[in-house]
């Protein structure tokens, strides 16, 4: 993750106005986790015994988005940190949010009401001096995610901390102690009184930070993918031919291209954990291992699962696409030249390609297609993939054609004959129309 100077620096500059006005305040949270563990962090947070509205006649650019629960955004022209009040929690008896807050001058207090030991840490951003109220220094000496005080309350409280415990092992490569991971196993129910939206930026956080093998096998073990993702959670022990995939069963075989992605695209990443969701529902064995038609029903699938999870349109068309034209890569020494020129122009087909490379050293390892692609692609030019068209719709009418489906059939044709390069001009295209499709044969 990249550190964000500008919002660095306006966290101090906030903590250095709340103190010259006598108020306490520290960098609090992720920021100085991050930073004791040598990371850059994406944000900083300030914690202070200001109340909200002090903090709003302090600043002038802020805005009240959490200020109930004593959080309030402080801006600057260039980004923005959440000031907290300390607080500590009532109550949560929807499991999403606390029913009050109670506000305190100790930041003892509020250091107990947060989720896991490493995140209840605060610093003096001028002397490096660090508040440790819930022994989270050692938790990061000793690389385990602990629950702050008692593990069942924590969970209950806001079942969104199940999912982030599993973020934060797979991120930083730590472990998460005994008691917690029980109390997750314990719990994982709870996961659907979140809000889709919240889980789907959690997974996509998951799959992009780095370390998405580890979160999806704590995940399952968890019982959190169940879940979430049943249609993911029935790979495990669907038996794969041997000869094509060496490494086992479809689980294994999707944990392989996880373990292989560095900080992907989003889309990279959802298409190397679905590719083979439609696996587990076509699998017949009837002498040898098949999976019919596994593409085809694996885009229904993938879309019913991100529509679920309240993905974008534009995410949901890419990973479709990934997931629907990913067994085409074995016909690629096969296809004609016109059928080789669409399929390189895909939207994103370097996303395509990955998939393709990962798929591939995730299983019997060969590489031919992905080289003979690679090739093909480097040696294309975007105006040979999608030449300016030789003819139009309206080229046919003034031709004499009738508007109609026939328009799709013959300017394909047209299209395919100019990508193998078996003409060249508006009037070849029109001779050759006039020899395939008469007037009259259309009318």
């Amino acid at each position: 993750m990249m550190r964000s100077p500008r919002s660095e620096a306006l966290a101090g500059a906030v903590i250095a106005r709340l103190r010259g006005a006598g108020h306490q305040a520290f960098l609090v949270g992720g920021c100085v986790r991050d930073l004791l563990l040598g990371l850059a962090p994406g944000d900083f947070d300030v914690a202070t015994d200001a109340r909200p509205d002090r903090i709003m006649d302090l600043f002038p650019r802020t805005s009240r988005v959490g200020a109930r629960f004593g959080e309030v955004l402080v801006r600057d022209f260039f980004s923005q940190v959440e000031v907290n009040t300390f607080r500590s929690d009532a109550d949560y008896s929807d499991g999403r949010g606390p029913d009050a807050v109670h506000f305190e001058r100790d930041p003892r207090g509020d250091a107990l009401r947060r989720d896991f030991t490493i995140n209840g840490l605060m610093m003096d951003p001028d002397t490096g001096a660090v508040l440790d109220y819930v022994d989270g220094r050692a938790d990061l000496e000793r690389r385990v995610i602990r629950a702050v005080g008692d593990v069942d309350a924590r969970f209950d409280e806001d079942p969104v901390r199940l999912l982030r415990a599993v973020r934060f092992a797979a991120r930083l490569r730590f472990e998460i102690e005994p008691a917690t991971l029980a109390g997750i196993q314990r719990h994982h129910g709870l996961i659907h009184k979140m809000a889709a939206e919240r889980i789907r930026d959690l997974l996509a956080r998951i799959l992009t930070e780095g370390g998405a093998r580890r979160g999806f096998v704590l995940l399952e073990e968890t019982g959190l993918l169940a879940d979430i993702l049943p249609e993911v959670a029935a790979m495990k022990g669907v038996p794969q031919p041997p000869e094509d995939h060496p490494e086992g069963d479809v689980w294994t075989h999707t944990l392989l291209l996880l373990e292989q992605l560095e900080h992907p695209t989003l889309t990279l990443a959802l298409g190397a954990l679905l590719h083979d969701v439609g696996k587990p529902p076509t699998l017949r064995m009837d002498g040898r291992i098949r999976f019919d038609g596994h593409a085809e029903v694996g885009v229904e699938m993938a879309h019913a699962i991100l529509h679920r999870l309240r993905f974008s349109r534009d995410v949901m068309e890419q990973v479709e696409a990934l997931v629907g034209n990913h067994l085409r890569f074995l016909e690629a020494g096969h296809m004609k030249d016109s059928t080789l020129k669409r399929f390189l122009r895909l939207p994103e087909f370097p996303e395509h390609l990955e998939l393709h490379r990962l798929d591939c050293l995730s299983g019997n390892r060969h590489l031919e297609n992905y080289e003979l692609l690679r090739r093909k692609l480097g040696a294309f030019p975007e105006e040979r993939l999608k030449p300016e068209p030789l003819l139009t719709g309206a080229d046919l009418i003034a031709a004499g054609y009738k508007p109609g489906p026939q328009f799709s059939r013959i300017l394909t044709a047209v299209e395919d004959a100019q990508l193998r390069g078996s003409i060249r001009t508006a009037g070849e295209a029109m001779e050759m129309v006039r020899e395939k499709f008469t007037v009259d044969s259309l009318q």
